[in-house]
């Protein structure tokens, strides 16, 4: 048992980062942990970190050992999860990755909710619009939106995110209201620096044609909610998605305009990694956010 507790510290040293943060994590002190992978390059007979005072680094051979653990560790916990499954209710941790804008809006308020039907439970949600390595980084489960690449993921369907192009009703009073896309270049636009095309803004015209402008941006920036607040006090006019302006729209502090032309629609996914057991947990939130999100989406206008 030893060897195996030697290995699974030496995983949670690498996704963790730091000898530091797996003590916290574990309970342990830095010099036990330090203990575990000393002791099991000493039974493997190799190094398998490169040691500073700064940073830690994998070896050629610790990451191929690495690779070949965290998968066994994964089998594991897909064991002890179809006991759990078997048992009753999800327990343990669950740790999600999800764009900030959607996660502060739309699975934040959710959750108090969400741990009321499992109390035994606890969730560990990052925030951030990056798309994480879910087996490097230790994560259960991820919100996608937009298109997916090809991967061993699995993807399950949450919703729709419709995009609109939308401003403050008092911007359109002083700059006037477009009627057609080719409109948009003589209007500020607050443009979405992560979008594949940030200065390019596509449509379906209601003939089915497709139409598409290039903007000069008045301001470009990393975050819905900050362009939301942009177009809030009339900077200018922004693409988004419905779950950021949804209700905005329906209260009159912001108004859709090109309401004819289709802009761009994808689908919100959950994301995990491809199991022959599902993890009790992760089918708890699954479930739970396809039945919380509805279809079509609560949010739009």
């Amino acid at each position: 048992m030893d060897a195996l507790s030697d290995v699974a510290v030496f995983v949670q040293v690498i996704n963790s980062g730091s000898f530091t943060a797996t003590a916290d994590k574990l309970g342990l002190s830095k010099s036990v942990v330090s203990k575990y992978v000393s002791r099991l390059e000493d039974r493997l007979g190799a190094r398998l970190l490169n040691r500073t005072t700064r940073r830690l680094s994998l070896t050629e051979v610790g990451r191929a050992f690495f690779e070949r653990s965290a998968r066994g560790l994964l089998e594991i916990e897909e064991a002890e999860a179809e006991v759990s499954r078997l048992q009753g209710a999800p327990r343990g941790e669950l740790r999600i990755s999800s764009p900030m804008s959607f996660g502060i809006l739309h699975i934040a308020p959710k959750l108090p909710a969400f741990q009321a039907l499992y109390p035994e439970l606890t969730v560990d949600m990052v925030l951030d619009d990056r798309k994480v390595d879910l087996l490097d980084e230790g994560v259960d489960l991820a919100i996608r939106i937009g298109d997916l690449p090809d991967s061993t993921l699995v993807a399950r369907r949450l919703g729709l995110c419709r995009h609109v192009v939308c401003g403050a009703p008092d911007y359109f009073t002083r700059h006037g209201i477009p009627k057609v896309p080719e409109d948009l270049a003589r209007h500020a636009a607050l443009v979405f620096r992560y979008h594949d095309s940030p200065n390019e803004w596509h449509f379906v015209a209601p003939d089915g044609s497709d139409r598409s402008v290039t903007l000069a941006y008045r301001l470009r920036m990393n975050n819905s909610l900050a362009l939301r607040e942009a177009a809030l006090q009339g900077a200018g006019i922004t693409l988004t998605p419905t779950f950021v302006v949804g209700a905005d729209i329906r209260a009159g502090r912001l108004q859709a305009v090109l309401t004819d032309y289709m802009a761009r629609e994808v689908s919100i996914h959950a994301v995990y990694p491809q199991r022959k057991h599902l993890s009790p947990k992760i089918r708890a939130f699954v479930e739970f956010m396809t039945e919380q999100i509805q279809d079509p989406p609560h949010w739009e206008p």
